[in-house]
C-alpha cells in the first residue's frame, strides 16, 4: 500500500503559520483514515516538547510516542507552502505530516530525509509546477 497518494499532495497551500500547518497537515491525516483526532493534539504536544524542523525547508509534525495507539495507518501528507512560513525562527516550505502504523514512520521518515538531504532536489521541489509533479518527485516515498 502507498503511504503517498496525490489527493494528499498540495502544491501551493495558503497556510501562513506553524499551528496552521500543524492543524492542516492532522486534518489531512484524520481524512485519509490514518490516525483519530487525539493524534492531531499529540502534533501539537510533540511541538511544543521539540520543534519538528528539520533543515531544508522542511517541517514534519507528528505526533508523540504516547499517542501511537492513535495511528490506525502508514500515511503521509505532503504540503508545499505558497510562501515561507515561520517555524520556531526557521523557514519552511515543505510541511510532511507523518503518521506510522507499528513504527513504519522509521523507514518512511529515512526516505523524506534522503529526499531533502539533496539541495538540488529540493530545489526541484520547490520548482516544480503541481501537485502531480510534486507527487512524481516523491515517488520514491511509496517504494518498497
Amino acid at each position: 500500500m502507498s503511504v503517498l497518494t496525490p489527493d494528499r499532495v498540495f502544491a501551493s497551500s495558503p497556510i501562513t503559520d506553524k499551528d496552521e500547518a500543524i492543524r492542516e497537515a492532522g486534518r489531512q491525516l484524520v481524512g485519509a483514515g490514518a490516525v483519530t483526532e487525539s493524534y492531531v493534539d499529540a502534533m501539537f504536544d510533540r511541538e511544543k516538547t521539540l520543534s519538528t524542523y528539520m533543515g531544508n525547508l522542511l517541517a514534519i509534525p507528528h505526533g508523540t510516542n504516547e499517542a501511537k495507539d492513535e495511528v490506525l495507518d502508514s500515511a503521509l501528507v505532503f504540503i508545499r507552502t505558497a510562501a515561507p512560513i515561520d517555524w520556531d525562527g526557521n523557514e519552511v516550505r515543505f510541511v510532511v505530516g507523518i503518521a506510522g502504523k507499528d513504527g513504519g514512520h522509521l523507514e518512511i521518515l529515512s526516505k523524506i530525509a534522503l529526499v531533502f538531504s539533496e539541495e538540488e532536489e529540493v530545489e526541484k521541489l520547490l520548482a516544480a509546477s503541481d501537485a502531480a509533479e510534486l507527487y512524481e518527485l516523491l515517488g520514491s516515498v511509496n517504494e518498497e
